[in-house]
């Protein structure tokens, strides 16, 4: 079969395209992921994160929350299966879903005195919502919840 110059053009020029295409979706997809250390592999890495922006998950231990409504300063401990933790300070308003027991990711700072500063907190939630009563303030909502994981 004779190729005239119009098809072979067609074609080299399809290759191309889905080349190009190939390359953007797969070194896309690599450099778009985003991981997080738990707490032990935090832990494991010790001083050479220290200042750095970092993701970490884990489980929000019971009993460790304790927040602070007028400074808006949260603070608990993130664990993981291997029962390493770590003392995480959030500051601003938690999401509405935060509670001991359930799984969250920080983005924030680990700190040389063993505290990680978070700037950014996510909660593993449900697709199940129910709003809030009706009248009901954010910050009124806040105590609330937080006085029932104080009792």
């Amino acid at each position: 079969m004779i190729w005239n110059g119009r098809k072979a053009s067609v074609a080299i020029g399809g290759g191309v395209v889905l080349l190009i295409f190939a390359y953007l979706v797969w070194g896309g997809i690599g450099n778009n992921l985003v991981y997080f250390l738990t707490p032990t592999e935090l832990l494991a890495k010790g001083s050479s994160v220290y200042g750095t922006s970092v993701r970490l998950g884990g489980i929000v231990q019971e009993g460790s929350i304790r927040w602070d409504a007028d400074t808006r300063e949260l603070r608990f401990r993130l664990g993981d299966e291997n029962d390493h933790t770590v003392e995480v300070i959030s500051t601003g308003v938690p999401p509405q879903m935060f509670n001991g027991g359930i799984g969250a990711v920080v983005e924030g700072v680990w700190t040389p005195n063993g505290v990680f500063h978070c700037h950014n907190l996510m909660v593993k939630h449900s697709n199940e919502y129910r709003a809030p009563m009706p009248g009901t303030k954010p910050p009124e909502f806040y105590r609330e919840l937080f006085r029932k994981q104080q009792s």
